[in-house]
């Protein structure tokens, strides 16, 4: 005889079971673990009785051995491991079958994420006294963390990074009164999709070119449909560092068909050479940001092998 244990998802909504989970919970006695299991109260109202039981390995596979029976597994990753080796251990071990009855979707771990981030937001000091103000010091230094990772190629430290600037998403988004998590993924991916007609309409794009230009076309449509004089600067972050600043302010204007001259002579002495060699940067395809930070990391080095030397 068999002994089907039938997993389900934490992550997914209870009662949302596979029609072969159904089958399965409908083909002998069931029984299971946890009073609390979430899945019970479906299984009655689809008239499926469960039994509760203190799980015991030994007993469950001994049964098995006699009838069907199905297991209605929780967290309890341990107790299957166990129901394995105390099925080996019979002279007869009964059939194992599993059976899933839900899975995880992909994305579905930021579940766990956001209700961690409820929880700490509830009980913990810390957590609970902070404010959007407060976490803007941490939200960059995150950033400025997966920048670095990216640079240095260390792929393996840039999921931990990424996770840890996942965390500031979050943890604004629960601070917020007026909006959730939900509504920021609900507003990119409106944003997504309607910028990307190429890929959820019918609009034609052969090219990253072609690509780009609509997503600019949209853009200005929004800017128009909010009011006001729209400007193709619109949407700069004026809080980025200066070099970073400065060059996409440039490949804007430049976009937008600016006269060169309008980038000449700006500001005063150091600034006006630092803006000039943006520009100049610009002009020859590099990243200013990218190629000063280089020569930052150049000079730390030097600095750590006169150290090493001295």
């Amino acid at each position: 005889m068999p002994l089907i244990v039938v997993t389900t998802s934490p992550r997914v909504a209870p009662g949302l079971l596979s029609d072969q989970a159904w089958q399965a919970l409908r083909s002998g006695p069931v029984l299971t673990g946890s009073a609390a299991h979430p899945q019970l109260p479906y299984l009655a109202a689809a008239g499926i009785e469960a039994e509760v039981v203190v799980p015991d390995a030994v007993a469950l596979s001994r049964r098995a051995v006699r009838e069907r029976v199905v297991w209605l597994a929780g967290d309890d990753e341990d107790f299957m491991r166990a129901i394995g080796r105390a099925a080996i251990a019979l002279d007869e071990p009964p059939l194992i079958e599993v059976v899933p009855g839900s899975y995880d979707l992909p994305g579905s771990r930021v579940l766990d994420l956001v209700a961690v981030m409820d929880r700490l937001r509830t009980e913990c000091p810390w957590d609970r006294k902070q404010t959007h103000e407060s976490l803007v010091p941490y939200l960059l230094e995150e950033s400025y963390e997966v920048l670095e990772t990216i640079e240095q190629g260390d792929y393996p430290a840039l999921r931990e990074e990424l996770g840890d600037l996942l965390l500031q998403v979050v943890f604004h988004a629960r601070v917020a009164e007026t909006f959730d998590m939900d509504d920021v993924a609900a507003g990119i991916v409106e944003k997504l999709v309607r910028r990307h007609p190429h890929v959820f309409g019918s609009v034609r794009a052969e090219s990253a070119d072609e690509v780009n230009d609509n997503w600019e076309a949209i853009k200005a449509a929004e800017r128009a449909a909010k009011g006001g004089e729209p400007s193709v600067l619109d949407g700069v972050p004026m809080g980025q560092p200066a070099l970073a600043l400065a060059a996409q302010l440039l490949r804007r204007a430049e976009r937008a068909g600016a006269p060169e001259a309008l980038a000449a002579a700006i500001g005063q002495g150091v600034a006006r050479e630092l803006f000039d060699l943006v520009r100049r940067a610009q002009e020859a395809g590099l990243d200013p940001e990218a190629e000063l930070r280089a020569a930052a990391r150049a000079y730390r080095d030097r600095v750590r092998a006169w150290e090493s030397n001295a």
